[in-house]
């Protein structure tokens, strides 16, 4: 008879101190196979949503927690086994050639590990045995917090299947279903649809876009009348209350941040019309052969950068009790980011480094993988100065909030035809309107103004730049 393990993986510390994470969904069930560093659930942090590697192999014997609930750091987020029968042995109760090659396989394979980690857990180069003891109590899978019992009252006892009744389904006929797009998973995920309920169409046994929204249209009587169900019978002020959301942990995180920001800094803004007509025509013969032209946001964070070579105090950060004046060799541009899951603002270090080519490059990267939800917690802090382009929501101005601890941020909205008034006459001009959010500790009006009126001369005239982006 073989000896059962049950091992308890419970989540780790994910970084930057965070306590805890919500459950997006899970991308295994119990019954399933899984190796080491294997995905098994997507969890949401205050930062980003990231896929959650097992350290542990062998079978999933539980799972905790529902999806939408948030798990603490530490509490235990499922349970595998080393096995789930008695392995083929001979005579001697040694296991056959087969097993034991096997065995020994996946013991160097683990061993080896494959550096699919987050921070605090994982597989290493060392052997240890530290997380592959015998625990003697783990949690149920009602609860994330309460005791539970002896490992070997949650591992079920395997039963055969009946004649004439379907068999369960099976591991690989469940993780045959592919998501090849971020994209996609991440619209199933906001319909809340479980992508293994959805009949792939693609080339490759994939699920495509269509295929989430087709699913999305089956559901959608169903998750209607579900949720007027759940929520008859509550009023608030004399209207009938339809749902009650809890707020995301990013939601919460952005909410603390800004609180801070208005609470702390008093901030004052100045602003202008600027004249982008050169800009936008010289932007058109930018593209080089089989190319594309770098983007307005690139060409305006590169004169920005420029600009803040002249005033670096809008670069710098005060100190906790605002005693000091923190200075920095450079930038770290922090740009505003408008995503499904809210608003983020991925960072690129030391941006003043950069060409206007490579910006662009930079800037594509990192809205892409934002608006995935793939971004990576260590990119989206250590900003020093902001860059909001909330002209591509369709708005022409508007009073940003400060990024804390950055003491200023920029905001661009549309570039639109308007008439101006040049020599005298009345003519279409491509015009845009810059903000300037700032600080007053750390500077005044008229230093604020300077650096405004700096970037718009590089706007009117990007000639001027030339040379330098």
């Amino acid at each position: 008879m073989t000896a059962l393990t049950t091992r308890v993986f419970r989540l780790p510390d994910l970084g930057e101190g965070l306590t805890e994470a919500g459950l997006v969904q899970w991308l295994v069930a119990v019954g399933d196979t899984i190796v080491t560093d294997q995905a098994i659930a997507e969890v949401e942090t205050a930062k980003s949503i990231v896929e959650l590697p097992s350290p542990f192999a062998g079978v999933v014997t539980a799972l905790h927690g529902e999806p939408g609930e948030t798990i603490d750091v530490g509490a235990p987020v499922l349970e595998v086994s080393d096995a789930t029968q008695p392995a083929s042995t001979t005579d001697s109760g040694a296991p056959n050639g087969s097993d034991a090659a096997e065995h020994a396989a996946y013991r160097e394979e683990e061993r080896a590990g494959s550096g699919n980690v987050l921070i605090g857990y994982g597989t290493s180069d060392r052997v240890t045995t530290g997380r592959r003891r015998a625990r003697a109590t783990v949690v149920p899978t009602s609860s994330v917090r309460d005791a539970a019992p002896s490992a070997e009252a949650t591992l079920p006892e395997p039963t055969p299947t009946e004649p004439g009744v379907p068999a369960p389904p099976t591991t690989a006929s469940r993780r045959t279903v592919a998501v090849r797009s971020p994209l996609v998973r991440r619209l199933a995920r906001d319909l809340g649809l479980d992508v293994h309920e959805i009949t792939p169409t693609g080339h490759d046994g994939s699920i495509t876009r269509a295929d989430v929204l087709a699913a999305a249209v089956d559901d959608a009587v169903d998750g209607a009348a579900a949720q007027h169900r759940s929520a008859s019978g509550q009023s608030l002020d004399g209207l009938a209350v339809v749902s009650r959301e809890r707020l995301s942990a990013l939601r919460r995180a952005v909410s603390a941040k800004l609180s801070r920001s208005r609470s702390e800094i008093p901030e004052a803004t100045v602003w202008v019309d600027v004249d982008a007509t050169e800009l936008w025509t010289l932007r058109a013969g930018m593209a080089p052969e089989g190319g594309r032209a770098p983007s307005l946001t690139a060409l305006i964070a590169r004169f920005v950068l420029l600009a803040l070579e002249d005033h670096p105090v809008l670069a710098s950060r005060l100190s906790d009790d605002a005693s000091e004046l923190i200075s920095f060799e450079g930038v770290n541009l922090g740009v505003a980011a408008d995503t499904a899951r809210g608003l983020v603002v991925p960072v690129i270090p030391r941006a003043h480094e950069l060409s206007v080519e490579q910006l662009d490059a930079a800037l594509r990267e990192l809205t892409t993988a934002a608006r995935s939800g793939s971004m990576p917690p260590e990119r989206l802090r250590g900003s020093t100065f902001t860059l909001n382009n909330y002209g591509g929501l369709g708005v022409d101005g508007s009073a940003a909030i400060i990024n804390h601890p950055d003491v200023a941020i920029l905001g661009i909205g549309r570039i639109i035809e308007r008439p101006w008034v040049i020599d005298g006459q009345i003519v279409p001009r491509r015009i845009v309107q810059i903000s300037l959010v700032f600080d007053h500790r750390v500077c005044d009006g008229g230093y604020a103004a300077g650096f405004l009126r700096r970037v718009t001369e590089l706007i009117e005239h990007p000639l001027r730049a030339f040379g330098r982006v």
